[in-house]
């Protein structure tokens, strides 16, 4: 039997900009998604990339007095570097300076035109230099004549360049919103979107002519592509559909592109219309997060709160790789409301939730087998003690972690697995195996206790994976299990623990200092 494909996707980052937070983040995301389909055994595309074309990168090269591409191959390299900092675990990292994809773009293009759905035509109106984004009359008044990104004014432009006939799919992209209603998530931004589509459509241009630093159009040297439709085909191109059929072409449609807010539209509308055109199956979901904020104010580097991978870095020194993963999954800004960055917040995070939380209960579970049965796992009589049946709650939990996972929920999917973790804190208070040590009688009552302890520990470190590789692999290590990949739900079935096992007490989260981005 096939197994069941996933295909997740970061945008592509631009390289006239440096790695930050929102960078990390989003991949971050995508990784955790990635890895918990591969453990549940799914056969899992993950992509990310640079977009490296564009006028703001030809005049930062000129600035420099090097060449675009040279540009672009330093700053690509910096955020292939986030790979392995990170230890993300991408399938493929795309440059849509990739000949590859410059060939497929230009492949497509030429099949729009041949379609009728891209014609050449005047275009006068407002242009954001910052995004490279035109705007109409009525949307530039609205915006107050300003960027809604930068805040810099819009600029008169009159331009000829070629068209993508974005208004006869009007109808078309209405009733996908529709019948769709996940298509664009979360509900708010999905609304947002809806709103503005209902305004009425127009062509959007998908050629420039004021720069040269992009894939030429089609037997038209003069024009070269708007950076934006470019870069959008790069989740097509990467599994070399414009070349037909490949040995990648299993995984599409995507399950999730995942992107920040602030360029759902072209994914929401511009994206899906194009695949439209191009008679493609649309994604399954187009995830738009909001921001990071610091402090309670917007990130700034003239403020000193821009959170940039060196200010990261100093993080990951302090604490470790698997806190800063939890911070950004738990406390980060997936849904409609923005997410405050503080060191404090981090600090007590990590304390409450790692230290205090997962690392005392594995320290307190392991220490008490080392002690009380020389470090084998006890067997379990399979007696229910004060009421609390972990059969029953660890099946509840895995179901409710992994559909969690599954619907691109990991905020949920951590809460599952660290209620199972809680549950054991409570369950050692109230049992007392400590005092149940000083009885021998009582020796197949505390192994039991102690078996279930260890065991629910078992379940829940492998839920919390996907979000905290690094020490829970520690932990397997230590207890003697090893991390499934591709059979996730049969390893989470009650009684993966073998008695006789020998184990080791874990120290997984040490406590530190408050570190501070200062």
């Amino acid at each position: 039997m096939a197994q069941e494909t996933r295909y997740i996707t970061t945008p592509i980052y631009y390289v006239n900009d440096r790695p930050h937070i929102g960078h990390v983040y989003t991949t971050t995301l995508c990784d955790v998604y990635a890895r918990a389909m591969r453990n549940a055994g799914h056969d899992v595309f993950f992509l990310t990339g640079t977009d490296e074309h564009g006028v703001k990168v030809e005049e930062s090269a000129e600035k420099r007095g090097i060449t675009p591409k040279a540009l672009a191959d330093e700053n690509a390299a910096i955020f292939q570097s986030i790979m392995g900092l990170f230890s993300l675990t991408n399938d493929a990292f795309i440059r849509t300076t990739d000949p590859e994809h410059e060939s497929q773009v230009q492949t497509l293009v030429t099949k729009l035109l041949a379609s009728g759905d891209v014609y050449l035509g005047d275009f006068e109106g407002w242009y954001d230099q910052g995004q490279e984004e035109y705007h109409t009359e009525n949307s530039a008044r609205e915006l107050d004549y300003k960027s809604p990104i930068s805040g810099k004014p819009l600029v008169r432009a009159t331009e000829k360049n070629y068209y993508f006939r974005l208004s006869a799919y009007q109808e078309r992209l209405e009733k996908l919103f529709e019948t769709c209603p996940d298509f664009v998530q979360p509900v708010g931004r999905r609304n947002e979107v809806l709103g503005r589509l209902r305004e009425g459509l127009q062509d959007v241009p998908i050629s420039r002519t004021n720069f040269s630093w992009g894939i030429p159009m089609p037997d038209d040297a003069d024009h070269v592509i708007y950076v934006w439709i470019d870069a959008l085909f790069n989740y097509i191109t990467a599994l070399g559909l414009g070349e037909g059929q490949t040995d990648k072409d299993r995984y599409w449609p995507a399950n999730y592109h995942v992107v920040g807010k602030e360029i759902l539209w072209f994914h929401a509308v511009i994206w899906p219309a194009i695949l439209m055109a191009l008679d493609l199956p649309l994604p399954h979901c187009v995830y738009a997060h909001s921001f990071w904020i610091s402090e309670g104010r917007k990130m700034s580097k003239s403020l000193g709160n821009f959170i940039d991978l060196e200010e990261i870095e100093k993080y990951i020194e302090a604490y470790n790789m698997d806190a800063w993963r939890y911070y950004l999954v738990t406390q980060g800004p997936l849904g409609s409301t923005d997410a405050d960055f503080s060191a404090e917040k981090f600090h007590d995070v990590y304390n409450s939730h790692l230290v205090n939380t997962v690392g005392n209960c594995a320290s307190r579970v392991t220490a008490m087998i080392e002690k009380y049965f020389d470090g084998a796992v006890p067997p379990d009589s399979g007696e229910i003690f004060a009421e609390t049946d972990w059969k029953t709650i660890c099946s509840d939990g895995v179901q409710c972690s992994l559909r969690a996972m599954e619907t691109f929920s990991p905020q949920e999917a951590v809460g599952s697995a660290m209620s199972i973790v809680r549950q054991i804190d409570l369950f050692i208070n109230t049992t007392a195996p400590f005092k149940l040590a000083k009885d021998e009688s009582k020796q197949t009552e505390l192994g039991a206790i102690l078996y279930q302890c260890i065991e629910a520990l078992r379940v829940a470190s492998v839920l919390l994976h996907p979000v905290i590789p690094v020490k829970m692999d520690e932990l397997h290590q230590a207890i003697g299990v090893k991390m499934p990949v591709g059979n996730t739900h049969s390893t989470l079935a009650w009684g993966g623990m073998r008695p006789g096992t020998l184990i080791q007490k874990v120290a997984l989260f040490p406590r530190v200092e408050l570190a501070s981005s200062e």
